[in-house]
């Protein structure tokens, strides 16, 4: 029996970084990244490193440059704590488990650490791997929690539900994170949207801003949880922004989704300090009639463009600071 699971990276429209507040989020996933996972049956239970998982460098500077891009933790923390709390998960519900061992590799082209959830998408297609090779059914509504608690539990990361919620759901997802639903139930509600009903989105993102987005969450609930009435009044209007992005879709009003974005963008720069890259590649992204906000935590921005020749504008502006800028095949 051979399993093999695909998660696809994702964006945040409007609404982050609430989801980790009870608020709401908007956010899509595209096809041209994605983590995958092979699972096959083997006497002995193994985890295969990926590249990102290797010991050997060619001299000092090349493991400097590996832990600036892939930090001193690989993947494989990530499937090992997947693994850990699928089994913790089966235990507290009583379900059985076959007995029998898997080895398992992992493979992802996600560009690394810049807010698209590229931890998350290895974190989900482990655990869908999980569960079919186990052939264990988990509420799908839930999934996304056990997700999380991989991560907020076992890796003592700060992260929200919306990664996770788009991840295991797919398309363009409305999420509406009710403390009292969360708090009751272990989820929120959750809502898959046409993505027919988006304007052209673009997506830009620069490998040497990568940032790791637990840190930022991290900084940021400390804040929170210390009462600072900026963060607060700044999760409202986040939740509001996207509530106002799913109106405005679902009334075939697409034009207003760039403002939309551009407004959660400038207030999250009024919570949060932005290093002058980002901000370079938001004013560019603008200067040439773009909206533009971050997908997460930073290092890469997704927003609306009207026209072919305006998405031409923005390749020609943004590779000159060295973005990447694409079409998400949506």
């Amino acid at each position: 029996m051979i399993v093999k699971t695909k998660t696809y990276t994702r964006a945040g429209l409007a609404g982050n970084p609430s989801d980790g507040y009870f608020g709401k989020t908007l956010s899509v996933t595209f096809h041209n990244f994605y983590a995958e996972v092979t699972m096959y049956e083997t006497p002995d239970l193994e985890i295969l490193p990926n590249d990102r998982d290797h010991s050997y460098f060619n001299n000092l500077e090349h493991l400097v440059r590996d832990v600036r891009r892939h930090g001193y933790y690989g993947g494989i923390r990530l499937i090992k704590a997947a693994a850990k709390k699928f089994f913790d998960y089966c235990g507290e519900k009583g379900i059985v488990l076959p007995d029998k061992n898997f080895t398992v590799r992992y493979r992802s082209n996600i560009p690394v650490q810049v807010g698209l959830a590229g931890s998350s998408a290895i974190v989900t297609a482990m655990t869908r791997a999980l569960m079919t090779f186990y052939g264990v059914e988990i509420p799908k509504p839930l999934v996304p929690s056990l997700i999380l608690s991989v991560e907020t539990d076992e890796l003592q990361i700060s992260a929200g539900l919306q990664d996770r919620v788009v991840q295991v759901y797919e398309g363009l997802v409305y999420m509406d994170f009710n403390k009292e639903l969360i708090e009751t139930e272990g989820h929120g509600i959750y809502e898959n949207i046409d993505p027919n009903l988006l304007p052209p989105i673009y997506l830009a993102y620069i490998s040497d801003l990568s940032e790791v987005s637990g840190i930022a969450h991290g900084n940021l609930r400390g804040r929170f949880m210390a009462g600072d009435q900026n963060v607060i009044d700044a999760m409202k209007y986040f939740a509001e922004r996207a509530e106002q992005a799913r109106d405005c879709l679902l009334n075939h009003q697409p034009e207003k989704l760039g403002q939309i974005m551009n407004e959660n963008f400038d207030k999250r720069r009024e919570i949060f300090p932005i290093s002058r890259m980002n901000l370079e590649m938001v004013n560019l992204a603008r200067s040439v009639g773009a909206s533009a906000k971050f997908s997460g935590s930073g290092g890469a921005i997704i927003g609306t463009y009207e026209d072919q020749k305006m998405f031409k504008k923005l390749q020609e502006t943004l590779q000159e600071i060295g973005a990447v800028v694409i079409k998400p095949e949506i």
